[in-house]
């Protein structure tokens, strides 16, 4: 007789297959390295798990071993290596010795399936108890291709098969195996010491563990979830496709809670963007890492933001370039074609047009005029410029830092200013104007003779 399983309460672990060559994708980098909305694949699953406080977290990898390993670094896991590439079902068994003495329930993963929910993952979990030894996610895609079969009838697994083993019937089926799957672990390591590579691959599959489950009279379950959960990424067009499902989903979170896109398919997300309620986002804009926007900020056309804090009211764009350590307080303003980097901007300051202001504090309802630029760099260190609270740049200045405007200073257009300016002083640097009556007609007129000779 078999031992009656342990509670749920012994706790959940996950094994993630992260072993796969990945040579479709034709890169120096891990598979499962590759980002979607500039995050690896490997962590967006492992984000997933962490509502489910795992005990243990097992990466099973191969070749590309360093650069998984370089990539979780911080976390708590554990690496463990497939040397032969032998099927899924031996890639699960390198991960025996890593959770020696646990008796709860495992979930197996893959490193290139990205797109799972913490809720898919909490419903996969506790679909084990008493009756059920085994439960494997399975879903119906347009064109089930060559993804191994289920049949199963009211949720009940009765066979799984893999594509080159099955028959022409089985083929037919539409219910195909993700290969995602939670069992208990002493009915894992059980199952896995029986099966065997007598099949057209000469492989170990890991679903044949339910064919022994099976066998056993024990039940196994067949969760299924949409077929965009379970994408799997292979290929750079398959990546592709799984960074536009990402996108779609994080889109449309976004304006369910009250954020307003007026082309939705055109604004690209990074994996952390933080946007607040009553925010609007016009077309074609890209957020990388780091941007949080607050609520009433306007985001116009063609604008790249990442590692910038926008604050309430803002509006930015349209063609700016926020880079990172830009911090924006409410009702500030950076217009088109102006780029900021490590920059400061107080209550209702702004920069309307044509600026780069960079490593700079500007004070509260300060304006900066156009074609302004700070001159941070000397080609080895940064420096950085201070402008003071209301004081206004006149266009075409160049601000050579280190340097300070003072608080309701003024600089006059075209000034090259080096040295610090007091606060309400003028600063002007420019040389004097000067005029020859008449020079202009005398130059047409020679060139115009010129071109007749």
């Amino acid at each position: 007789m078999d031992p009656a399983p342990p509670p749920l309460s012994a706790g959940i672990a996950a094994i993630v297959l992260a072993a796969g060559q990945g040579t479709r994708m034709k890169s120096s980098l891990h598979k499962v390295l590759h980002p979607i909305a500039h995050k690896p694949m490997l962590l967006h699953i492992l984000d997933s798990l962490a509502a489910l406080s795992p005990q243990h977290q097992v990466i099973v990898t191969g070749a590309g071993r360093e650069q998984v390993e370089a990539a979780l670094t911080g976390r708590t896991v554990t690496i463990a290596v497939q040397a032969e590439q032998l099927g899924t079902g031996h890639a699960v068994r390198q991960a025996e010795a890593a959770l020696a003495g646990f008796e709860g329930t495992v979930l197996i993963l893959f490193g290139d399936v990205p797109l799972i929910t913490t809720a898919t993952l909490t419903v996969l979990a506790g679909a084990l108890d008493d009756d059920v030894a085994a439960a494997v996610i399975g879903f119906r895609p347009a064109d089930p291709g060559r993804y191994g079969r289920i049949l199963a009838e009211d949720g009940r697994i009765r066979k799984m098969v893999e594509y080159r083993d099955a028959s022409g019937s089985e083929r037919a089926i539409g219910l195909c195996n993700s290969g995602l799957m939670a069992v208990r672990a002493a009915d894992l390591w059980r199952w896995l010491a029986q099966i065997d590579n007598r099949n057209d691959a000469g492989e170990y599959y890991l679903p044949d563990i339910i064919g022994l489950a099976v066998a056993e009279g024990r039940t196994a379950r067949v969760i299924e979830v949409a077929p965009d959960e379970v994408t799997g990424v292979n290929s750079r067009a398959e990546l592709a496709q799984a960074e536009a499902l990402w996108q779609a989903r994080r889109r449309a979170a976004l304006m369910a809670d009250g954020v307003t896109m007026t082309a939705p398919d055109t604004v690209h997300l990074a994996h952390d963007t933080a946007i607040e309620a009553d925010a609007s986002l016009e077309p074609f804009i890209v957020f990388g890492p780091g941007v949080r926007i607050a609520g009433g900020a306007r985001i116009r056309a063609h604008s790249h933001l990442e590692g910038a804090e926008v604050g309430a009211g803002c509006e930015i764009g349209p063609f700016a370039r926020l880079r990172p350590g830009t911090v924006l307080d409410a009702g500030a303003k950076i217009g088109n074609f102006v780029e900021t980097k490590n920059a400061h901007f107080g209550t209702r300051a702004k920069a309307n047009h044509l600026s780069y202001i960079g490593d700079a504090r500007v004070g509260e309802a300060a304006n900066i005029g156009a074609g302004t630029i700070t001159c941070n760099y000397d080609g080895h260190f940064k420096y950085k410029t201070d402008i003071g609270a209301h004081a206004f740049i006149g266009s075409n200045s160049a601000l050579v830092a280190p340097v300070q405007i003072g608080a309701g200073a003024i600089v006059g257009a075209g000034s090259t200013i080096t040295a610090d300016v007091p606060a309400d002083a003028l600063a002007l640097v420019r040389p004097p104007q000067t005029e020859k009556s008449g020079w202009a007609a005398r130059f047409h007129t020679a060139m115009r003779a010129r071109k007749k000779s």
